[in-house]
């Protein structure tokens, strides 16, 4: 029997304890008028979207971003609760007004974090419904818009071992062909993740960028999610996607193993990383800034020495400053990072799993009780002004 499913009752059982942490965003020629798009509905209501997709590399697509806003602690929920699980880590149900109070701040980005396991039959057919709810929620950031990254969470059932290999990739393809076809006619603002933190999940390499094994399994993840994308064609011929090391870590042993195609200009580095750590993830770390600490800068020296000087574009899908009380602290932290990642064109996406006090990795900014509003509107302003400080 693997390992993955000797542990897998007790991770989902650790999952949900564990919900209150990290893992842890037009009329023009190539735009869509507002009359093209068209919300999902329900299962029976769909209505077929085509848009028209630029063919523009992923190098000049970043470059219209700026920052961005996960919605955590949402559709990643892991459980059997089905459309439950939007509200089982978190009390909140999404609604279109939280989108807009992103676009109307600032906010270009909005990455979809989405958990598929449980809302799969033993065919892999993902449930109607769940899908349904999920090409909603995209909708609204496509028609307020955002650009939106649709990807798959904690999905337990990879674990990236040779043994396990095999029908970790047949879930995958399985999961992605649906994915794939199901928003087929999007436009560019559309991008698929493939992968989230895919990594040996409680052993003593989870978090270290990993071995050897486990950097080339989830280089063989990548490599089929985005053979299985391309495969559908239409737009998804041009999809710009988004590719994951070992626990989309940013150790640099991990970022050289990352799988990339030859010749396709339409692909991102996808890199998770909350600096300086003790600070940003640890909650028994410190709650002061050191402006001298050189994380910050030594992810930046790998980012432009493996990618950004071969004019491959990277997304930092997850970062963020756990509240310690230390607003001053989260400012002058935010005002480094996100000011190298937009002098680099490296979009930024804050974790927001809607946790605010306690001794808990409280990462939230927007208060999602109807009407929605900023939390630490100081904090969302140096956010907003630091990312647009480079945009072109």
């Amino acid at each position: 029997m693997s390992i993955k499913k000797i542990t897998a009752a007790v991770l989902a059982v650790v999952m949900c304890m564990g919900c209150l942490s990290a893992c842890g965003k037009k009329t023009e020629e190539g735009k869509s008028s507002s009359s093209e798009k068209s919300s999902a509905g329900t299962a029976d209501t769909k209505q077929e979207v085509n848009m028209e997709i630029r063919d523009i590399s992923s190098w000049e697509l970043v470059q219209e971003m700026s920052v961005g806003w996960n919605l955590g602690n949402t559709f990643d929920a892991t459980g059997d609760l089905g459309l439950g699980n939007e509200t089982a880590w978190q009390p909140n149900t999404t609604t279109e007004d939280m989108i807009k109070l992103l676009h109307d701040t600032g906010f270009d980005v909005f990455r979809l974090p989405v958990t598929w396991d449980s809302h799969m039959d033993e065919n892999y057919n993902v449930d109607p419904e769940w899908m349904a709810r999920i090409h909603e929620v995209v909708d609204w950031g496509i028609n307020n818009g955002m650009f939106v990254i649709l990807n798959t969470h904690h999905e337990e059932w990879y674990f990236p071992t040779e043994e396990d290999k095999a029908q970790d990739i047949e879930q995958l393809t399985a999961l992605w062909k649906q994915m794939a076809e199901e928003f087929k006619g999007y436009d560019e603002h559309l991008i698929f993740e493939g992968l989230n933190e895919p990594r040996k999940r409680g052993t003593n390499v989870e978090w270290n960028g990993g071995d050897n094994e486990g950097q080339l399994v989830v280089a063989d993840y990548a490599k089929a999610f985005y053979d299985t994308v391309r495969a559908t064609g239409g737009n998804n011929e041009k999809r710009h996607l988004m590719l994951t090391g070992y626990a989309a870590s940013s150790t640099r042993n991990a970022l050289e193993q990352i799988w990339l195609p030859e010749n396709d200009d339409k692909v991102i580095v996808s890199v998770h990383a909350y600096l300086p750590y003790s600070m940003a993830l640890d909650i028994n770390g410190t709650d002061k800034f050191d402006e001298n600490n050189t994380e910050i800068d030594s992810l930046f020296y790998n980012l432009k020495d493996l990618f950004l000087s071969k004019n491959i574009p990277v997304i930092i899908g997850e970062y963020g400053t756990v509240n310690k009380d230390n607003l001053e602290d989260r400012i002058a932290c935010a005002e480094k990072y996100i000011g190298y990642g937009a002098e680099n064109h490296v979009p930024m996406i804050w974790w927001d799993n809607n946790a605010f006090f306690g001794n808990g990795e409280n990462f939230g900014l927007m208060g999602r009780e109807a009407p929605a509003e900023w939390r630490t509107p100081e904090l969302v302003g140096v956010i907003i002004e630091q990312g647009k400080k480079y945009k072109s």
